[in-house]
């Protein structure tokens, strides 16, 4: 028998004997720290402790990435929604979040417009950017076809997702995203970012390891970064947003 099975073999005896000494329930049982309380739908249907983004009230959350102005995006009171709009001066009309954040649950439901224009890439396409910097990507791939690290639910030019979960054009989709932001010590990269989606209930990414910001040409890379705002992308087409809330994880 060699070192390391002599070890293994002695490891092995040492818990099965921690094991059998322990005869009460009670010397397995922890009672701190007691978790807090949160009421799923104490907040009009939004969890009690999350932060709403977008409730279909106002746009007060949010600013025009480019120049920090308020957002073009146009309010539909019946659906209680937001639609890209570019405004008269037709400048980009990507919008972020005021606040920023770290590593968050968030929450957040789309649609791609009824009407079909374009094929490919410009077919109701957005994103949602994770602090500012790592795309989940939004598309209507209804019978539309795309290269597949660029389809709906893709972590964009990264990730292929596991399923493809749409609805039929124009109806709801919900994105649920866990999302664990990276850890920096200096300039160096300790722990990159993950994450996990849900795309209407179903697991379309699964811990995913995000390997940098998200590039249109070429590979991602690194750079140290604090918190950020969460983006919404302007990409051409009217796509609406509503019921969007997330809650920090600390």
């Amino acid at each position: 028998m060699n070192k390391t099975s002599i070890i293994a073999l002695a490891l092995f005896c040492f818990n099965l004997g921690i094991a059998q000494e322990i005869k009460n329930p009670k010397d397995t049982e922890v009672y701190e720290p007691v978790p807090p309380t949160v009421q799923p739908y104490g907040q009009n249907g939004v969890p009690s402790d999350a932060v709403v983004l977008f409730d279909g009230s106002n746009l007060e959350e949010w600013i025009n990435s480019k120049d920090k102005s308020t957002p073009s995006w146009v309010l539909n009171k019946d659906d209680k929604s937001m639609t890209i709009h570019r405004g008269q001066d037709q400048k980009n009309a990507t919008i972020q979040t005021k606040k920023s954040f770290g590593s968050m649950q968030l929450h957040i439901e789309w649609k791609s417009p009824t009407k079909i224009n374009g094929k490919g890439q410009q077919r109701g396409n957005s994103g949602v950017f994770l602090q500012g910097r790592y795309e989940i990507q939004i598309l209507d791939n209804n019978n539309n076809d795309t290269y597949v690290n660029g389809q709906v639910a893709s972590v964009y030019k990264q990730s292929v997702p596991l399923a493809k979960a749409l609805v039929p054009t124009g109806e709801w989709n919900t994105y649920d995203i866990i999302y664990h932001a990276p850890e920096f010590k200096g300039k160096e990269i300790v722990k990159p970012a993950s994450v996990t989606v849900l795309h209407n209930g179903v697991l379309v990414q699964d811990h995913f390891i995000i390997k940098g910001p998200t590039r249109y040409i070429g590979l991602p890379s690194y750079t140290p970064h604090g918190k950020g705002p969460i983006k919404l992308q302007d990409h051409g087409n009217p796509v609406s947003y509503r019921n969007i809330w997330v809650r920090e994880i600390k």
